[in-house]
């Protein structure tokens, strides 16, 4: 499975794009869409067609996106949603799937830790992938949300082959790496792994 992640902003939007052989992770891009100051319908545009552009050449089957926290600044929440809101378009019309994890989520599945610094995550993430680098930190969570959605698929493929019967989650929708937030509700991270 190839997972997009996306990680975005109005100013620097972060990709990393993963293959998943098996048990293992396998980097293959990450960088960052700059986009240039702006009137704001100019900067979506940008980002848009941006982030349209990395997914059409990651051929990705799964797209995975950050959700919004709310910031103590309101304007900036606003912005940082409007600018997800032209993330998530840029890949449902790419024909992606996508889904979503929030920041503490995507913290402790690759880090262990929920309030984990930048630093941190970039650490983590460069040695998960046997990077020779740390990555930008904008790419780093892009990566980060591709480890913590294969981590999640895993999970989740394991719980359905182990109680096919549960109810939560159909075994179509774990293998295809389908899963909606409401799937993902009352699942837990346990030592950077989602369990029951």
């Amino acid at each position: 499975m190839r997972i997009l992640g996306i990680d975005p902003g109005l100013n620097i939007t972060g990709y990393g794009l993963l293959e998943t052989r098996g048990q293992r992770l396998h980097y293959q891009a990450s960088g960052a869409i700059r986009i240039p100051k702006g009137t704001l319908p100019d900067r979506l545009k940008t980002l848009f067609e941006g982030v349209s552009q990395v997914a059409q050449d990651a051929r990705a089957d799964i797209a995975v996106v950050e959700i919004v926290f709310v910031n103590v600044n309101p304007q900036s929440t606003l912005l940082l949603g409007q600018a997800r809101g032209a993330a998530i378009a840029a890949l449902v019309a790419s024909g992606l799937p996508v889904v979503e994890y929030t920041a503490l989520q995507l913290k402790k599945s690759v880090v262990g830790y929920g309030r984990a610094s930048k630093e941190q995550m970039q650490e983590m993430v460069m040695r998960l992938l046997a990077l020779p680098g740390q990555p930008g930190p904008d790419a780093a969570d892009a990566l980060g949300l591709a480890i913590c959605h294969a981590h999640a698929h895993r999970g989740l493929t394991a719980l359905q082959v182990a109680s096919p019967d549960n109810g939560r989650v159909s075994r179509d929708a774990a293998s295809a790496g389908t899963l909606s937030a409401a799937q993902l509700r009352g699942l837990r991270v346990r030592r950077g792994r989602l369990v029951g």
